[in-house]
């Protein structure tokens, strides 16, 4: 498995650190808000809902969720080809997670 992380926390004994290494990149929280509350999502969805997320950006967080095995894709067009991702098991688990920041932000920010 290859792993697009750009950068590590490099704390291999700190769970937080572990979790954000695997989470922590900019817009990769919000693909998966977006995967967590409408479901299987198109590259051009996420292009719609994420105002200012460059292609090349989005494509490396769906191609790391991936490898994490936070998502999967499926193809369902062949000609030309399209993709469509979803949440696995283990990303579905992030769900209390994003609705404990959800609520944070709404009381602190």
């Amino acid at each position: 498995m290859f792993v697009l992380m750009v950068k590590s926390y490099q704390q291999e004994h700190c769970p937080v650190a572990r979790a954000l290494d695997l989470i922590g990149e900019r817009w990769t929280i919000l693909v998966l808000r977006d995967l967590l509350v409408q479901g299987p999502r198109r590259f051009q969805d996420f292009q719609e809902s994420l105002a200012g997320v460059a292609p090349n950006t989005l494509s490396a967080r769906l191609k790391a969720l991936e490898a994490h095995g936070l998502i999967t894709r499926r193809i369902y067009s062949e000609h030309p080809p399209r993709l469509e991702y979803q949440l696995t098991k283990k990303g579905k688990s992030l769900g209390p997670v994003l609705k404990a920041l959800r609520e944070w932000g709404q009381r602190y920010s």
